[in-house]
């Protein structure tokens, strides 16, 4: 009877052996498991002036090298079906605009990804035909105006201001036509003399004046505060983010270097992004294109938190987005700031109440 206890006592301490030590381990993985070297990331991106950072990483090396994991990198045309592939856990962070990011976290309900750095600011704009008989803000009634897609920061951008200036589209009784098209499609269109305009971003910008035969009739940052707004920032998913923090920390450090390059030498850096035009294009801008178009962008890691909530009271107002949305937890700047920290660079905050 005795060796009878003295087995089941044994037996008993084993099982407290094994489900303390399975509780450490669990509790090891954990924290392991936010700095575990992931065997890739996967990084969507837009073969555009104002995703600049992306297309010089590309083309150097530089992210792959700084955060030492294999890039996967996902071109996209416009910024809703990044935030799809982010639903459908198809990329792991990309860089978008604010309104599809504005637009994504709404539907998640918060749960699905964070704005972790800037990327760019300005470069957006309305270019219309010369020809068109645009000639002031009064002038376009029954013209035909595209947008890269439906949702896009563009599209928004252009909803917003249209209907500030009066006019309703024709789906709701108007007389004014916004129409979804790929940029280079706006081209090929805008030279057709298929739409009278188009408002979209650097280098389709520079491309619609020079080779289309159009003109700027509005630069976004004229409608800003001190023209500061942004067009691009980085998002990361977060899960990702929670099992892979030094991963992404470095990558934001990559993209703060990187940043201070293209300022410190912007013609080396147009030169490198050109050539990674060429190669996801099939052809190099012409140098009067990609030289205008990089004078409209402003290259930041700063995502100029106040210009996202001011776009999205601006979609509020029109009736895109039923209520103003709750955004205070849509930013997660800490790695950021660590880095600016370690560099002696200025602090970026998020948003305010």
């Amino acid at each position: 009877m005795q060796g009878c206890k003295k087995r089941t006592l044994r037996g008993t301490g084993a099982v407290k052996e094994r489900l303390i030590l399975a509780t450490l381990f669990v509790l090891a993985g954990r924290v392991w498991g936010a700095d575990r070297v992931p065997e890739e990331l996967r990084l969507g991106y837009f073969p555009n002036i104002t995703h600049a950072q992306a297309l010089y990483g590309r083309a150097t090396g530089e992210f792959e090298k700084r955060i030492g994991v294999r890039i996967n990198w996902i071109a996209f045309n416009a910024g809703p079906t990044a935030i799809e592939s982010v639903f459908g856990n198809a990329v792991d962070a990309t860089f978008v605009g604010p309104s599809p990011a504005i637009n994504g976290y709404i539907k998640s309900k918060g749960g699905k990804f964070v704005i972790v750095a800037g990327s760019a600011s300005g470069g957006a704009g309305l270019v219309v035909r010369k020809d068109s008989g645009i000639r002031s803000e009064r002038d376009f009634a029954g013209k035909t105006i595209a947008t890269p897609q439906l949702g896009n920061t563009q599209d928004v951008a252009a909803r917003v201001w249209f209907a500030e200036k009066g006019y309703r589209l024709r789906e709701r009784g108007g007389n004014l036509s916004l129409i979804s098209l790929s940029n280079p499609d706006q081209l090929t269109m805008f030279k057709k003399k298929q739409i009278d305009g188009a408002w979209t971003v650097e280098p389709w910008m520079a491309r619609l004046e020079l080779e289309g035969g159009g003109e700027v009739f509005l630069e976004e940052k004229s409608l800003w505060p001190d023209g500061k707004y942004v067009t691009t920032h980085l998002i990361v998913n977060k899960a990702y983010l929670a099992n892979h923090r030094e991963t992404m920390r470095k990558l934001i450090a990559a993209l703060v270097e990187v940043t201070e390059r293209i300022n410190s030498d912007k013609t080396t850096a147009t030169s490198i992004l050109n050539g990674q035009l060429k190669k996801e294009t099939g052809k190099a801008l012409k140098d009067e294109v990609i030289q205008k178009a990089m004078t409209r962008v402003e290259f930041t890691w700063d995502p100029m938190c106040a210009s996202l909530k001011q776009s999205a009271e601006a979609s509020r107002r029109i009736g895109l987005i039923r209520k103003a949305p709750a955004l205070g937890g849509i930013y997660a700047l800490d790695l950021l700031n660590d880095v600016l920290k370690e560099k002696n660079l200025p602090l970026v905050e998020g948003l305010t109440p």
